[in-house]
């Protein structure tokens, strides 16, 4: 069965299937930092009070991986999760992108919403 392990090899000779660390210096985290809250302000400046909006950052040995999710009020959770490229990070990530994920998470918890209150809903008002 040793064939079948991705760490498969003599021991001490042969590191297969382990990819290279990936270190991020402290400005290319800050920058990452600053990106994802960026998503998450704009995230929050779509919704209407009573969704919660968070992000988490984690780094790995496949690199940095952030995700943002959004809690709505009722309904499930939605969230996106990236993994940029270090060129990315180093350039910063494009604004045009952050608020098309911000728009996508905005939407989805939108829908979670109307898709857990259905359409038995009394209107209050005409």
């Amino acid at each position: 069965m040793n064939g079948n392990n991705p760490y498969a090899g003599a021991p001490g000779v042969v590191e297969a299937g382990r990819p290279e660390e990936i270190d991020l210096t402290s400005d290319q985290k800050d920058a990452l930092r600053q990106a994802v809250a960026t998503i998450v302000t704009r995230t929050e400046s779509y919704l209407p009070d009573g969704y919660a909006v968070g992000s988490e950052l984690s780094y790995g040995s496949n690199g940095p991986q952030a995700t943002v999710a959004v809690q709505p009020p009722i309904g499930h959770a939605v969230s996106a999760g990236f993994s940029p490229d270090i060129e990315d990070i180093e350039a910063g990530l494009d604004d045009a992108d952050r608020d098309e994920v911000a728009k996508g998470l905005a939407a989805s918890a939108a829908v979670q919403v109307m898709s857990a209150v259905g359409d038995d809903v009394e209107p209050t008002a005409r």
